[in-house]
C-alpha cells in the first residue's frame, strides 16, 4: 500500500527540505547496511492484486470510494481511477501452508468484493487492461479524490513543462497513437504485484535474478493485448505504463534515458543499497510531503522509492520495533485470468527465484540481454526468441518446459510445499498453459478472432469464466 499524503500543493521550501531529510534517510540506510541492521529473515511472502468495477454492460463504473467504503477492509484500497482498486494480502512465511493461505484470503476478499459489488449493480474483474475502456473515460474527473494522485499529476507535469504525453504502440497488427494532458492513461494497466522478502545476504542476487524472471514472467502471465479496440502487444499494459506516465530523469552510462518506469539501469554488484543512491541522485523528487515521525522510520525514503516504478522494485519495511527488512517488489505479471491462475503465477515466481539462486544466472545472461529479453517477451508472448544460457535463442515456451518450470517446482518442494500441491499449480495450470499457448491475452484474441470485435460480448464471456474460477488454459471462446 502506498504512503498518502496530506497535500497536492508545494513549496520551493517544501522539495529543499525533503531533499536534507532524503539524503538524512539515505545515510541511516546506509549504517543499516554496513551494520547488519535488517532482519535475517527471508521467504515472507504476499502479493496485490488490482482490480476493475464495471457495470453491468461491462463498461468501467467509476465508483470506487463507495465500493472502498461498502468493503470495510484495510487489506482493499482506492487505485488511480475510480474504476480501480487494489487487493492486499497479510504477509506468510514461505512454507507448506502458503498456497492455501493465498489462495484461502485472496477468494474470500474476491467474494466479499463480488458481493459488495453486486450490492451496488456492480460486478469486479481481474484483468490487465480492461477491453470495454475508451480513451475518452480516462479523465481527470474519474481520478480517485486522493490528494496522492492529483500531486503526482500535477508535478509529473510540471517537470514535463506541460508538455502532452504522446503514447505510440506498435503492434503486429494495430498501431496506436494517442496524446494525453494528464497522468489518466496510466489507469488502463492492472496488474499483480508480487512481494518476496529477502535476507540481506542474498537480496542483491534475488533483485538479479527478478529482471532475469520478468521476461518469463510476463510471457506466461500474459493478459493485455488490446487496448482501445486495437490489437498490440500481448502485454500492452508495459509499454502503454511506461508511456503515460514517462518523465526523462537521467542518463545512464550507455546513453540511455531512464524514465520514473524503467526497467533499470544493471543488476545491482554488492547490495540493494545501490538502487537506493541512483534513487537520491538520479530521480527528482515528486511529492516532498514531510513527516514529524522518526527518521528512522525512513518515510522521506519510502516515499520517494514509491514514486519510481521499476519492474522489479527493492523495498524497505520498518517494523513496529524499529526493525528494517528488504523486500523485493516483482511488478510484471498482469491481473487474473482467475484466482487459481494467480495463485500459480505467484509460487512459480517465488519457486523460479529460488531454484535461479541455486546457479549464478546473471553472469551466463547479461543486463542487456535480460531487459531486450523483457520487452520481445512483452511483445510476443510465450513464442518469443529470448537470449538464454550462453547465449542460446530459444523461445520462452521452451525455456519455461525445459527448464524453469521444473526447476521451480523441486524449489517448491524443497521449500516445504506439498508435492501434490506443488504439481498442481506448476504442472496443472501452468505447464498446461504453457504447452498449449492459452495465456489470458491468447483466450481473448481468440475470441476476437472467432467473433469479431465485440469487445463487451469477450469481457463478459471473460467475467462468467473467471467467475467459475478455472484456469485459463480450459477456458472455451
Amino acid at each position: 500500500m502506498g504512503i498518502n499524503i496530506k497535500r497536492e500543493l508545494f513549496s520551493e521550501t517544501d522539495f529543499r527540505q525533503f531533499r536534507k531529510n532524503l539524503r538524512k534517510e539515505t545515510r541511516i540506510l546506509m549504517e543499516w547496511f554496513s551494520s547488519d541492521a535488517f532482519d535475517e529473515k527471508a521467504d515472507i511472502c504476499g502479493f496485490e492484486l488490482e482490480g476493475w468495477l464495471v457495470n453491468r454492460s461491462s463498461e468501467p463504473e467509476p465508483r470506487n470510494e463507495e465500493f472502498i467504503k461498502r468493503i470495510r477492509s484495510t487489506l482493499v484500497v482506492e487505485e488511480l481511477s475510480k474504476y480501480n482498486f487494489e487487493i492486499n494480502t497479510t504477509p506468510h512465511p514461505f512454507n507448506a501452508g502458503l498456497p492455501s493461505h493465498l489462495f484461502d484470503e485472496l477468494a474470500a476478499t474476491w467474494s466479499t468484493c463480488l458481493s459488495e459489488a453486486a450490492a451496488m449493480e456492480c460486478m469486479v474483474l481481474m484483468i490487465g487492461i480492461l477491453p470495454t475502456i475508451e480513451d475518452r473515460m480516462l479523465t481527470l474527473d474519474n481520478m480517485s479524490p486522493l490528494q496522492r494522485y492529483a500531486a503526482l499529476n500535477r508535478e509529473i507535469l510540471r517537470l514535463r513543462k506541460k508538455k502532452p504525453l504522446n503514447i505510440h504502440i506498435e503492434g503486429r497488427k494495430d498501431v496506436l497513437d494517442i496524446t494525453h494532458h494528464d497522468v489518466m492513461a496510466e489507469a488502463a494497466t492492472t496488474s499483480l504485484q508480487i512481494h518476496l522478502q529477502v535476507s540481506p545476504s542474498r537480496a542483491a542476487r534475488h533483485y538479479n535474478n527478478a529482471h532475469i524472471l520478468s521476461a518469463p514472467m510476463v510471457a506466461v502471465t500474459a493478459n493485455a493485448p488490446f487496448l482501445f479496440g486495437k490489437e498490440l502487444w500481448e502485454e500492452t499494459r508495459i509499454p502503454l505504463f511506461e508511456q503515460a506516465v514517462r518523465l526523462p530523469s537521467f542518463t545512464d552510462k550507455t546513453g540511455r534515458i531512464i524514465s520514473r518506469v524503467t526497467f533499470g539501469t544493471g543488476y545491482v554488484r554488492n547490495s540493494l543499497m545501490e538502487v537506493f543512491l541512483e534513487n537520491l541522485d538520479g530521480f527528482p523528487v515528486l511529492l516532498p510531503e514531510s513527516f514529524d515521525r522518526d527518521l528512522d522510520r525512513l518515510n522521506h525514503l519510502r516515499l520517494h522509492n514509491g514514486t519510481i516504478w521499476r519492474w522489479n522494485r527493492p523495498l524497505v519495511g520498518v517494523n513496529e520495533s524499529g526493525t528494517p527488512h528488504l523486500r523485493i517488489e516483482h511488478r510484471v505479471p498482469s491481473a487474473g485470468p482467475s484466482i487459481p491462475d494467480v495463485i500459480a503465477n505467484i509460487l512459480f515466481f517465488f519457486g523460479a527465484m529460488h531454484y535461479l539462486i541455486e546457479v549464478t544466472t546473471e553472469e551466463i545472461i547479461s543486463f542487456d540481454d535480460a531487459r531486450n529479453n523483457f520487452y520481445m517477451a512483452a511483445r510476443g508472448g510465450l513464442d518469443a526468441q529470448i537470449v538464454w544460457k550462453k547465449g542460446k535463442r530459444s523461445t520462452v515456451r521452451d525455456i519455461l518446459l525445459e527448464e524453469l518450470l521444473p526447476g521451480a517446482r523441486r524449489s517448491l518442494i524443497k521449500k516445504g510445499i506439498e508435492p501434490d500441491e506443488a504439481e498442481h499449480y506448476l504442472d496443472d495450470i501452468l505447464c498446461q498453459r504453457t504447452a498449449t499457448g492459452r495465456t489470458g491475452a491468447a483466450w481473448q484474441k481468440a475470441f476476437i478472432r472467432q467473433h469479431g470485435p465485440i469487445f463487451r460480448e469477450m469481457t463478459e464471456a471473460y467475467q462468467e469464466n473467471q467467475n467459475q474460477q478455472t484456469p485459463v488454459h480450459t477456458w472455451r471462446t
